[in-house]
């Protein structure tokens, strides 16, 4: 188990429905990383954007993606996730993948599809939630509108970290700032929300402010809006435990289950 976690973040502009292309702009800027991190997390759909339009883009689980994924977890000797549009079983998937340097693979399939843009008319929804566990952390992996539904999140898990990777837009970042901070508190454990920044094909602005938020609440990282950068910041599972040891709220939290 290690007692830190090292991630680093990107936040970049993404090429309209050019999986080529947003494959070699992102390999450009993890070759930019000169110190060893444990994860490299993505966007929401980093392949393409937000599109409605996934038989475009879409790829197999055996498509280039996911081979280049391995191929930069294995360059990288660090675990690299995000989310690509994925066509199984004759549907299409907003996936979360997450790829190992031990050429391991996790998915999830994002939950709650973005009923404002249709994406529950042409995604499949996901139907569980996926706790992974990677050297010593358990990690709660979500997708962008997943951040409005605090229920999917609660931290009934006792995970160390919830990550969300999105394509969230200018006109409601206020919300995406505040709800990472609140995803944070109230389960007390580090939160992690990586944004797009540019323009996408609908004219829709995404401004970024990817961040990192502490069991606390505090913003661990200094990312500026709309800009594309790397930010890197080391997770302490000391601050988790030395929290939840003083402060206890998580022996109060309800039990429920999900249907």
């Amino acid at each position: 188990m290690q007692q830190q976690l090292k991630i680093a973040i990107i936040q970049l502009d993404l090429v309209w429905e050019n999986p080529e292309q947003n494959r070699q702009n992102f390999a450009d800027k993890i070759k930019k990383i000169k110190e060893p991190v444990d994860i490299i997390v993505l966007p929401e759909m980093f392949t393409s954007g937000f599109t409605m339009n996934p038989e475009h883009v879409s790829e197999t689980m055996d498509g280039q993606t996911i081979a280049w994924m391995k191929e930069i977890a294995i360059r990288s000797n660090a675990a690299v996730c995000g989310s690509l549009v994925i066509s199984e079983n004759e549907h299409y998937y907003n996936r979360f993948v997450f790829a190992t340097p031990e050429d391991d693979i996790k998915y999830y399939d994002k939950r709650h599809t973005f009923t404002l843009a249709g994406e529950n008319k042409v995604y499949k929804a996901g139907s569980e939630r996926v706790i992974i566990n990677y050297k010593g952390w358990k990690i709660c992996s979500l997708v962008c509108y997943d951040l409005r539904f605090p229920v999917w999140a609660r931290n009934t898990d006792d995970y160390d970290v919830v990550m969300y990777v999105a394509n969230w837009p200018k006109p409601r970042i206020n919300a995406w700032d505040a709800l990472l901070k609140a995803r944070a508190i109230e389960n007390m454990s580090y939160c992690i929300g990586v944004n797009r920044v540019g323009f996408d094909n609908n004219s829709y602005e995404y401004p970024g402010h990817s961040a990192v938020y502490d069991g606390l609440g505090e913003c661990i990282t200094s990312m500026k809006p709309n800009a594309e950068q790397i930010a890197i910041v080391t997770l302490e599972k000391n601050h988790l435990e030395t929290i939840r040891q003083k402060l206890k709220f998580l022996d109060d939290r309800d039990a429920f289950t999900l249907k």
